[in-house]
C-alpha cells in the first residue's frame, strides 16, 4: 500500500502540473477499489486507485465515458493512467442516496432514479457488453451454496438441498432469460446513487455493466440490500416503472411482462431472489475472505426480503423451507 501511495502522489503532481492538493478518504469498496478525495485550492476532485492486477479501470473509463454520452451523470474523467490503475474523476459529492432517503423524499429520488435507469436501459449501447447468460447467473447463485452455507454457516448441502437448490436455479435462469435484455448496471443501489441538487442521481460503480434482465438494476434499486421499505410500496414504484418502461418502448407491450402486470411483478420478484442469494453469498465472503466483516450487519435484511418473497410464490417453497431452518 506505501508503494502505491507513493506512486498515486507522483502521478497526481504530475497530471495537476504541481498544483498543491490534500488526500482524504472518500469512501471504502467491496472490491479492491479505494477512493481518494483530492482537494485542491478551488475545486475537488476524486482519485480512484484499482490495482491492476485486480481490476480493469480502463472498463470504467470507457463506461463512463458512454454513460455521460447517453446523458446519465457518471463522473468525467479527467486523467487516466491505466497501465498503473489510476483515474482522477469528477467528484460528485458526499451524499450517496443511503444517507437522504426517508419518508418524505422516496417518491421523488426513487422516481429521478429509475427515470435514469430507463436512460440506462435505451441510450446505452451494449454491443460489446458481457451477456448475464445462463452460465453467468449460475456462477453468481454458486455462491450461495459456497460461501454463505458451507463457509458462513458451516452446512454443507446433502443431496436433498442440492436438488433443491438446482431446481430453484432452473427457476430462477428461465425467468430472467425470458425477460427483456438491456444494458444491466449490477449494482444500482443506495450506496451507488449520489444526491445531488442538479441532475440527480450521480450514477457510480458501473463498471461490471453487462447485457442482462430489465428487472435486474430495479429490484436492486427497490429491494436494496441496505435500506427497505413497505412491500406495498415497492410494488408499486415497480409497477410505476413498469408503465414508464412500456411508454418508453423499453418493455415491448407483446412481452409476457408488458401484457400483464402480475408476471412482470413475477420476473421483479424472481429476479430479486437470484440477487438476493448472490449478495448472501458475496457478503459471506466479504467477511471470510476479505476481513470486511461490517456485510453481515445487513445480512439479515436480505435474508427477510428472500422469506417474504419465497412465502407468496409456490415454486419458492422449498427456498421457504430452507430459509425457515437457518
Amino acid at each position: 500500500m506505501a508503494d502505491r501511495d507513493a506512486a498515486l502522489h507522483a502521478w497526481l503532481d504530475q497530471v495537476l502540473e504541481g498544483a498543491p492538493f490534500l488526500l482524504t478518504s472518500a469512501s471504502a469498496d467491496a472490491s479492491f477499489r479505494r477512493y481518494l478525495r483530492v482537494h485542491l485550492d478551488d475545486r475537488t476532485l476524486i482519485a480512484m486507485d484499482a490495482p491492476p492486477e485486480h481490476e480493469d479501470c480502463g472498463r470504467f473509463a470507457r463506461l463512463a465515458r458512454r454513460l455521460r454520452e447517453a446523458g446519465l451523470n457518471a463522473p468525467g474523467v479527467h486523467a487516466a493512467a491505466i497501465e498503473q490503475g489510476f483515474l482522477l474523476l469528477d467528484d460528485l459529492g458526499e451524499r450517496p442516496y443511503l444517507q437522504v432517503l426517508d419518508e418524505t423524499n422516496a417518491d421523488r429520488l426513487y422516481g429521478e432514479a429509475m427515470d435514469a435507469l430507463l436512460t440506462l436501459q435505451t441510450a446505452v449501447a451494449t454491443d460489446d457488453l458481457p451477456r448475464y447468460d445462463a452460465a453467468f447467473l449460475g456462477r453468481e447463485l454458486g455462491l450461495f451454496r459456497d460461501w454463505f452455507l458451507e463457509r458462513h454457516l458451516g452446512r454443507a448441502p446433502d443431496a436433498a438441498t442440492t436438488a433443491l437448490l438446482d431446481a430453484l436455479d432452473r427457476v430462477l435462469i428461465d425467468s430472467a432469460l425470458e425477460q427483456p435484455q438491456v444494458c444491466v448496471h449490477r449494482d444500482y443501489h443506495s450506496r451507488n446513487l449520489m444526491w445531488l441538487a442538479a441532475d440527480n442521481p450521480g450514477v457510480l460503480d458501473f463498471q461490471d455493466a453487462v447485457l442482462g434482465p430489465l428487472t435486474y438494476d430495479l429490484v436492486s434499486l427497490l429491494r436494496d440490500a441496505y435500506i427497505s421499505w413497505p412491500e406495498a410500496r415497492v410494488e408499486g414504484w415497480a409497477l410505476d416503472f413498469r408503465r414508464h418502461a412500456l411508454a418508453r418502448g423499453v418493455l415491448p407491450a407483446a412481452s409476457a411482462g408488458g401484457r400483464d402486470p402480475a408476471q412482470f411483478l413475477r420476473w421483479f420478484d424472481l429476479m430479486g431472489v437470484q440477487r438476493h442469494l448472490k449478495v448472501c453469498g458475496i457478503f459471506a465472503r466479504l467477511a471470510l475472505r476479505d476481513g470486511k466483516r461490517q456485510y453481515l450487519d445487513d445480512l439479515p435484511r436480505v435474508l427477510d426480503a428472500l422469506r417474504t418473497v419465497a412465502a407468496r410464490h409456490p415454486e419458492l417453497a422449498g427456498l421457504a423451507r430452507l430459509l425457515d431452518g437457518l
